[in-house]
């Protein structure tokens, strides 16, 4: 296989041994009494089921007949069951503190029950000295508790398949690259489109794909099948492919040749050919271009432009810039002198909250408590103010 066409995931499979784990604990009262039954003479506690076999621990209390001195004991697998492999540990609690300690283990490697072949019994017969046992805090109130942690290895082992994220140098996307090409190069173009004697050639499908109005004209039920040409009225060249290029490309054009009014102006014309084309993603960008670059020369038709395309960000920025108490008198003064019109029988504030009823259609934010003395009364003034104005 060519390295090319390599998979790019690898499927590994993890084997794991299924376990089951318990503790078993056997309480032996009356210690003394269970002394002299004489070896090979044991005693079981409770079964217990742990991964699905029943076990035990047996106790020999005077030993098993090859050893002297010692108490006997062992893990035993009940039943006539198949083969098990365990670990195990057991252990003897200390009477004063409660913990336990290991006094035989068998945790480096599992071993193998067998009840078939007698194998069902695994542990030690010379498991703890009588005397030392005796002398110790294992033994106290004539009271004795054997403990064994059980560990069994379950007879189907877990087999997992696990996806293995292949890390492959991703390259970047090319799309708006190649579908810029394909708009320079013209290749395969099947519409033209006349603006101001300028022609543009373009492919339709990417048109009507990107813009429900370019749909509309070029597949619509009125679209005149019988032409390759369409003419656009009211934009210039230079706007018609700055939006063309957005199409294919999904960007706006570098504007670095044009100085700052001529950017601005720019962007203005781009915004209204977005919203002629419902470009919504292409009209969104402007829009917050524009709102980084108000001014007091230009905010009240950038307000203007905001209004007629339905721009509510730039609105909104539109009139917090010309509320702004420093910056109203400059925005009044850039619209030939207006600043000068007398306004009689009225207060500054109502006035200022007047205008801003007019920029926005709602009144200023300080107003929406009711239950103020000094909004009552400002609402009053309005409530003149507004019928003055006929509003």
């Amino acid at each position: 296989m060519e390295a090319s066409q390599r998979p790019t995931k690898r499927m590994e499979s993890r084997c794991t041994p299924a376990t089951a784990r318990a503790t078993l604990a056997f309480e032996i009262t009356r210690y003394s009494l269970h002394k002299g039954m004489g070896k090979e003479k044991f005693i079981q506690s409770t079964p217990v089921s742990v991964g699905g076999h029943e076990w035990c621990i047996r106790y020999y209390p005077d030993g098993q007949k090859n050893v002297e001195d010692h108490i006997s004991v062992f893990l035993e697998l009940l039943g006539n069951g198949p083969k098990v492999r365990a670990f195990f540990d057991l252990r003897l609690v200390n009477q004063e503190n409660g913990l336990s300690s290991t006094v035989k283990s068998c945790l480096e490697s599992p071993v193998e029950f067998d009840t078939l072949t007698k194998r069902c019994l695994w542990g030690h017969s010379n498991f703890k000295r009588m005397s030392e046992l005796e002398q110790s805090a294992y033994l106290q109130g004539d009271r004795l508790v054997i403990e064994c942690d059980l560990t069994v290895i379950k007879e189907e082992p877990i087999v997992a398949e696990t996806p293995i994220a292949v890390e492959l140098p991703m390259p970047s996307s090319d799309l708006s690259d190649n579908f810029g090409k394909l708009l320079e190069t013209a290749e395969e173009a099947d519409v033209t489109f006349d603006v101001q004697g300028k022609l543009f050639p373009a492919h339709r499908i990417v048109l009507a794909t990107r813009s429900p109005v370019f749909k509309a004209e070029l597949y619509g039920p009125m679209r005149d099948q019988r032409t390759q040409n369409v003419i656009v009225q009211d934009m210039q060249p230079a706007v018609f492919r700055a939006l063309l290029r957005f199409i294919y490309t999904d960007s706006l054009p570098s504007m670095d040749d044009l100085d700052g009014d001529e950017s601005k102006e720019m962007v203005k014309h781009l915004l209204v050919a977005a919203d002629r084309y419902a470009m919504e993603r292409m009209k969104t960008e402007c829009e917050s271009i524009l709102c980084t670059s108000l001014d007091v020369e230009t905010v009240a038709t950038m307000l203007a432009l905001a209004d007629q395309h339905h721009c509510s960000k730039l609105k909104e920025a539109c009139v917090e810039f010309i509320m702004s108490s420093n910056r109203m008198d400059d925005v009044l003064a850039s619209q030939g002198g207006k600043r000068d019109i007398p306004v009689k029988d009225m207060q500054p504030a109502v006035f200022m909250a007047l205008l801003h009823f007019i920029y926005t259609d709602s009144l200023p934010s300080e107003f929406d408590d009711p239950d103020d003395d000094e909004n009552l009364e400002m609402a009053k003034h309005l409530l003149v103010a507004a019928d003055r104005y006929a509003m």
